[in-house]
């Protein structure tokens, strides 16, 4: 899920193309790109389309961001789009560690509903002060909470932070991303809203991948290539990494080994499995 790109509900003329793209997930948005009067057509709108079949063999992660708990959207919202095929609701402004678990309860109760079989996760937004400093609980709530996604414009704007200050945007990062480490979730980047400054958004990718998230959001399509390019496993971290399960092999257990000069033990073993199973999974190798 390198490039997730943001879709707004009450625009069904862009859903198709976006199922076109070239994105690894489509996040189907109800909340902020979606004025408070058009709530309900948009909700029914993607609804309708979801039940259509076009999502039949769409091999994308589908997502679906809904209301936040507080608004009065929210039940409708689970309600009409827990539906199969979707694989995480995108759940914002989580409030509680309760909050999360009677969200996945209610999830729960929708999918039986919907005749839902295969469960689908929670998405968990990490965009305030609070959520921030309690992400490892959140992600902990359930076992319905699949990852954490950064939302720094909604965390930096009401503290009058800049957006764009590198060491602010850095701390947030590495605080979600050991939070969902310590969860054994996964961490996702947050959107970028200058879609002019192409420079600033693979910056920003760059640093996301080197602290181990899994993809960046992106608000328009003219940032999915930028995203799946910087998620893409390097060819020099490929071929290093089949260098070092190849070593393994030899090393036959016999505990750390050198590999280009670094030694290497299990931590940089697991990470060496990690990079060649996305890279398969990309058909950059075999």
């Amino acid at each position: 899920m390198r490039s997730k790109l943001f879709v707004p509900g009450s625009r069904p003329e862009l859903f198709a193309k976006a199922l076109a793209s070239a994105a690894d997930a489509l996040s189907f948005d109800l909340e902020d790109s979606v004025t408070p009067e058009r709530k309900a057509e948009a909700r029914d709108t993607l609804a309708a389309w979801l039940r259509s079949g076009a999502l039949d063999g769409c091999t994308k992660t589908i997502i679906v961001r809904i209301n936040a708990m507080a608004s009065p959207h929210f039940a409708a919202d689970l309600a009409a789009v827990s539906l199969p095929g979707i694989d995480l609701i995108n759940l914002p402004k989580p409030a509680s560690v309760d909050a999360v678990r009677a969200a996945a309860a209610a999830l729960e109760q929708a999918e039986r509903a919907n005749h839902v079989t295969r469960p689908i996760s929670l998405l968990l937004n990490i965009e305030s002060a609070f959520a921030l400093r309690n992400a490892y609980p959140l992600a902990s709530a359930h076992p319905r909470v699949a990852g954490l996604q950064l939302g720094l414009g909604d965390l930096f704007e009401p503290l009058g932070i800049e957006r764009r200050e590198p060491a602010a945007v850095e701390h947030a990062m590495f605080m979600m991303r050991m939070a969902a480490g310590e969860a054994g979730v996964f961490a996702y980047d947050a959107a970028f809203a200058n879609i002019r400054d192409t420079e600033g958004f693979r910056t920003e990718a760059a640093l996301a991948k080197r602290l181990g998230f899994l993809g960046k959001s992106c608000i328009h399509p003219s940032q999915i290539a930028l995203a799946n390019e910087a998620f893409r496993p390097s060819d020099e971290e490929i071929a290093h990494s089949l260098r070092v399960l190849d070593a393994a092999k030899q090393a036959d257990g016999k505990g750390a080994y050198m590999v280009d000069g670094r030694m290497i033990d299990p931590p940089f073993f697991t990470r060496a499995q990690q990079i060649v199973a996305v890279a398969r999974r990309m058909e950059l190798i075999k």
